[in-house]
């Protein structure tokens, strides 16, 4: 017998145990009777075996009851026992999304707006393409972790959110076979994009991306998602989302050069997400963007100020703002400093 909170699925097992005791009959003589083993007739009675058309015809014969009403009595139960996953189910889920930030996505027209919880769960499942969302922790996406407890369990949903339009969006955009190498060769005219605005560097560096099998989505920063950047295999090509988290310039070129170096690392081959891949890709971010050696010789001089800053960023060729973030980061300058060097950048609806 299996219930759930409105249905309760009962096999036709439980009219044969009623059978048997009105006619004082034990299962042992009873499998005799149907000529099946006794364990046979223990699953049949408790509903693990399916009640067959032949056994439903030996219940006629033993029990007197046409073989009819044990088929339907079958096809009912396997029809309430179905209804009843399917309830149980739907609970489970019920609780996953409303961890998830649901409200949110829908004002992005990610999701059909709702209030009613069930209509979250049906929306979602077909978001994520899934049949129950449980099935998402067995997903993975490198550098997303699904998990459905914990303190983190509401921020790494909305990741999976985020990944997941990511890959969506990405199935739109075309893109040539992944090619490591050119993606190599291709990392200095990125990194020369830098010193552009976004309404020029954010189509040369798609197209770009996109030679090299990579397709890359721009997507708005979800609140509570503690994410700048996912990279994954997604058919034939590269998904790289990137978000403008804290919408500072230097964060999201960190973050793509970042992603950029799990692909050429190799990390996401593997799918794995360890703390050594994350540093490995940290180092590739910033040694791509500032070289390591004249990065030192620059703060050695310790001359942080403004004219500095500016001086050296055109040296290198990258936008000052990037400097002036790794400066900041490692505490060789404070926060407050030269604001006005920093540029932010504005996710906008395509």
């Amino acid at each position: 017998m299996l219930r759930s909170r409105s249905i309760i699925a009962i096999p036709p097992g439980a009219t044969m145990r009623e059978q048997l005791e009105s006619r004082n009959m034990s299962q042992k003589e009873f499998a005799q009777r149907m000529d099946m083993s006794e364990k046979h007739i223990s699953h049949l009675i408790n509903g693990k075996v399916e009640l067959t058309h032949e056994t439903a015809l030996r219940l006629e014969s033993v029990l007197g009851i046409p073989a009819s009403f044990w088929n339907n009595m079958e096809a009912l139960y396997r029809e309430q026992e179905a209804r009843v996953r399917e309830e149980l189910a739907l609970e489970q889920d019920e609780a996953i999304a409303s961890k998830m930030p649901y409200s949110e996505c829908a004002k992005l027209t990610w999701f059909q707006p709702t209030r009613d919880i069930t209509e979250k769960v049906y929306n979602l499942r077909k978001f994520f393409e899934v049949a129950h969302l449980g099935i998402l922790e067995k997903m993975q996406i490198f550098g997303i972790a699904y998990r459905t407890a914990g303190a983190n369990a509401t921020s790494d949903y909305a990741k999976a959110i985020w990944a997941q339009k990511a890959r969506i969006e990405a199935r739109s955009i075309n893109t040539d076979p992944i090619n490591i190498n050119l993606l190599k060769e291709s990392l200095p005219r990125i990194r020369a994009m830098t010193t552009l605005g976004p309404e020029v560097f954010c189509e040369k560096l798609a197209s770009l991306l996109a030679r090299c099998g990579i397709a890359l989505v721009f997507l708005p920063h979800i609140k509570g998602s503690f994410i700048h950047g996912a990279t994954f295999v997604d058919s034939k090509h590269i998904v790289l989302g990137l978000t403008v988290r804290g919408k500072y310039a230097d964060m999201f070129w960190f973050s793509l050069f970042h992603e950029l170096g799990h692909i050429i690392c190799g990390h996401i081959a593997d799918n794995k997400a360890d703390e050594s891949n994350e540093k490995e890709a940290d180092s590739f971010a910033e040694s791509t963007l500032i070289p390591a050696d004249k990065y030192e010789a620059f703060i050695k001089r310790k001359d942080f100020s403004k004219t500095e800053i500016l001086y050296f960023s055109n040296m290198i060729a990258i936008a000052p703002g990037i400097v002036l973030g790794r400066l900041q980061k490692e505490n060789h300058i404070p926060h407050s400093w030269h604001h006005e060097i920093k540029v932010r950048y504005e996710y906008a609806n395509p």
